[in-house]
């Protein structure tokens, strides 16, 4: 690579997102040189539990759970949706820094935000000691159980309910293309329901193609899906995604 060459130059780099994520992230990968393939391959849908839904978040509003725990950007467009009004005696707790971000945005207070692992993993590792009360976990409807469960184990009266669902988008026919040629180097996969729409359309990849995931969690759920996984970000954020990807490019090259 010659010295005035940017890091991912002639790369093609799937970004799995749409929206202003998906925005953001082929800005900076342009940054450094590279090309962006935006083609989303989930999307978020309504929950076929809306009675439900409704139900919670009306005991929400009258004070009926001490903490509100939120583990995603789309809970917090729920909440807006429901035209949700949060009492002060509810704190409120988001699993990273982009949900807390989200939040923020949207005009909610945040109370705790974990502060060495951004996922429901962290959030519990680092949940205070002997805090007990009522809480309310609205999230997708395949979420894990790692937050329910371990909160329940710290003690806590834990309540869940779908507030939406995930569901996959099938690629272009292109765009899927591009990835079994090998044209397209490099994926980001940023939750395990990517790793496994990526696993279902387009496993299996040419042993050339990059699998880039954004944290530990992800990395585990990719795995798990069958990928082979060769870059890790150390946080759950876009920007480190990216890095860590440009770091692993650039240390390929020398």
């Amino acid at each position: 690579m010659s010295p005035t060459a940017k890091p991912l130059s002639g790369w093609r780099v799937l970004v799995p997102r749409g929206g202003k994520w998906g925005d953001n992230v082929a800005a900076t990968l342009r940054h450094y040189g590279a090309v962006p393939v935006i083609a989303p391959m989930i999307n978020f849908a309504s929950t076929e539990d809306q009675a439900g839904l409704s139900d919670a978040l009306g005991r929400l509003e009258t004070g009926a759970f001490d903490w509100l725990v939120i583990t995603s950007a789309t809970t917090v467009d729920v909440l807006m949706s429901q035209r949700t009004t949060i009492p002060d005696s509810t704190r409120i707790a988001a699993v990273g820094e982009t949900t807390a971000a989200a939040l923020t945005l949207a005009g909610y207070r945040v109370d705790f935000v974990p502060e060495n692992d951004n996922s429901a993993r962290g959030l519990v590792k680092e949940w205070a000691d002997g805090d007990s009360g009522r809480v309310l976990i609205p999230h997708s409807d395949i979420a894990e159980p790692t937050l329910v469960a371990g909160l329940a184990d710290r003690g806590l009266e834990v309540e869940y309910v779908a507030a939406y669902r995930t569901v996959g988008v099938t690629v272009a026919e292109n765009v899927a293309a591009d990835v079994a040629s090998g044209r397209i180097g490099a994926l980001l996969v940023t939750s395990g329901s990517v790793a496994r729409q990526v696993a279902a359309q387009l496993a299996p990849l040419p042993e050339t193609t990059i699998v880039a995931c954004i944290g530990p969690r992800t990395a585990f759920d990719a795995r798990g899906a069958g990928l082979t996984v060769h870059v890790i970000a150390e946080s759950r954020s876009a920007g480190a995604l990216v890095d860590a990807l440009v770091e692993y490019v650039t240390a390929s090259a020398n």
